[in-house]
C-alpha cells in the first residue's frame, strides 16, 4: 500500500459497528432506533440508486434499514455518507440520493453525513432551491470530525470504538509528513485498546482497522512491530501475547498481527464480495465460500480482474504464466 488507505477502514468498521457508529455521531438517531430488532443493511441498492450520478471522492456510503422504538411497522431506511474532501455538489448530491431511496422505497429516508475533509469552514447541511413560488429546501445532519478532534483525549478516553477511529483518522492527517511521529501514535492507539476492556475480536477488528489506516513505510513497521512486542512482553497482556512467534520476513509475526493479518484478509474478501455481487448478481454459495477461503494472493488476483472480466468464470480462471 502506498498511500493512506482511508476508504477500507471505514467501510470495514462501519460494517462491523453499525450501532457504535450511529452512538458517536448522531446520539438523537441512536436512541430511537430499537437495535434488539436488528438491522438489514442494503447496500447492493445503492448502485442502482447512483446510476447516473457523480459520486466524488468519499469514504463510505451505506444504506441500512432498521426500526424505531414506534413500534415493528415503523421502518427507516437510514442513508449514510461518509466524505472525504470539500465538494461544493455535495448537499446536491445528499438530496439526489434522498429522492432515490424514498423513489424505490416509498417511505421516506433519513440521510445522514459525516465530513472527513480537512477544510474548517466547509460543512453542508441543507440543499434547495425556489422559483415562481415553487421551492424545496431538504435538510441533513452533518457531523465534522475536525470538530470531534479538537479534544483527542476526550475521544481516546471514550469507550466508542469511532471515537478511537476518529481519533486514529485525525492522527493520520497529522502525521502525513512525518512518518516518526505516525509511529509513536500508532503504538499509543494500540496499546490504548489492550486496557479498553472490550472483547478480544474488538480488539482485533479494530488493531487492524488502525493498521490499514495509519500506514508505515516497511523499516519503522519492522520497528512497530519490534516495540508492540516489547510491550506484550513486559506487560503480560490478557489477549494476545507475543509468546508465540511465527517466522516473517526479518522477523517475527506476533500473536496480535496474525489476528490483524487475518481481519485485513477477511475484510478483503468481504470487499471484492461486494464488487462481484454489484457485477454478476448474487453469487453462487460455492463461489462465495471459495472467495472467503481464499488466500492473499488469489484475492489481489481476482480482485485485479472483476473490473474487466465479462463473467465469472473470468475472473476465477487460473492465472497463466
Amino acid at each position: 500500500m502506498d498511500a493512506d488507505d482511508y476508504d477500507n477502514p471505514w467501510k470495514q468498521a462501519i460494517d462491523e459497528y453499525f450501532a457504535d457508529f450511529i452512538a458517536c455521531y448522531f446520539p438523537q438517531a441512536h436512541q430511537d432506533i430499537d437495535w434488539a430488532a436488528g438491522y438489514e443493511t442494503l447496500d447492493k441498492e445503492l448502485p442502482g440508486l447512483a446510476r447516473d450520478a457523480d459520486l466524488g471522492q468519499r469514504y463510505a456510503d451505506k444504506l441500512v434499514k432498521v426500526r424505531t422504538r414506534q413500534g415493528q411497522h415503523d421502518l427507516v431506511y437510514v442513508h449514510i455518507e461518509v466524505q472525504g474532501q470539500h465538494d461544493p455538489d455535495f448537499a446536491q448530491r445528499m438530496f439526489v440520493y434522498h429522492y432515490r431511496i424514498f423513489d424505490r422505497f416509498g417511505q421516506p429516508p433519513v440521510s445522514l453525513a459525516v465530513l472527513a475533509d480537512e477544510h474548517p469552514h466547509w460543512k453542508p447541511s441543507r440543499y434547495g432551491y425556489q422559483r415562481w413560488g415553487c421551492a424545496l429546501e431538504f435538510a441533513f445532519p452533518s457531523v465534522k470530525l475536525s470538530e470531534h478532534a479538537q479534544s483527542l483525549d476526550a475521544l481516546l478516553a471514550s469507550d466508542n470504538p469511532f471515537a478511537i477511529l476518529t481519533a486514529a483518522h485525525w492522527l493520520t492527517r497529522r502525521s502525513k509528513r512525518n512518518m516518526d511521529e505516525r509511529l509513536a501514535s500508532k503504538l499509543r492507539l494500540i496499546k490504548l485498546l489492550y486496557h479498553k476492556g472490550w472483547t478480544r475480536q474488538a480488539v482485533l477488528d479494530f488493531f487492524s482497522v488502525i493498521d490499514w489506516m495509519m500506514h508505515l513505510p516497511e523499516a519503522l513497521t519492522q520497528q512497530f512491530r519490534q516495540q508492540l512486542a516489547d510491550y506484550e512482553q513486559e506487560n503480560t497482556m490478557r489477549y494476545v501475547t507475543s509468546v508465540e512467534r511465527q517466522a516473517r520476513e526479518e522477523g517475527v509475526l506476533t500473536g496480535l498481527q496474525q489476528g490483524m493479518q487475518q481481519g485485513i484478509q477477511q475484510g478483503e474478501a468481504a470487499f471484492l464480495l461486494r464488487l462481484l455481487n454489484r457485477r454478476f448478481g448474487a453469487l453462487p454459495a460455492e463461489w462465495v465460500l471459495r472467495v472467503q477461503q481464499a488466500s492473499h494472493a488469489e484475492l489481489e488476483l481476482w480482485g485485479e480482474r472483476v473490473l474487466d472480466a465479462a463473467s465469472l468464470d473470468e475472473v476465477f480462471a487460473p492465472q497463466t504464466h
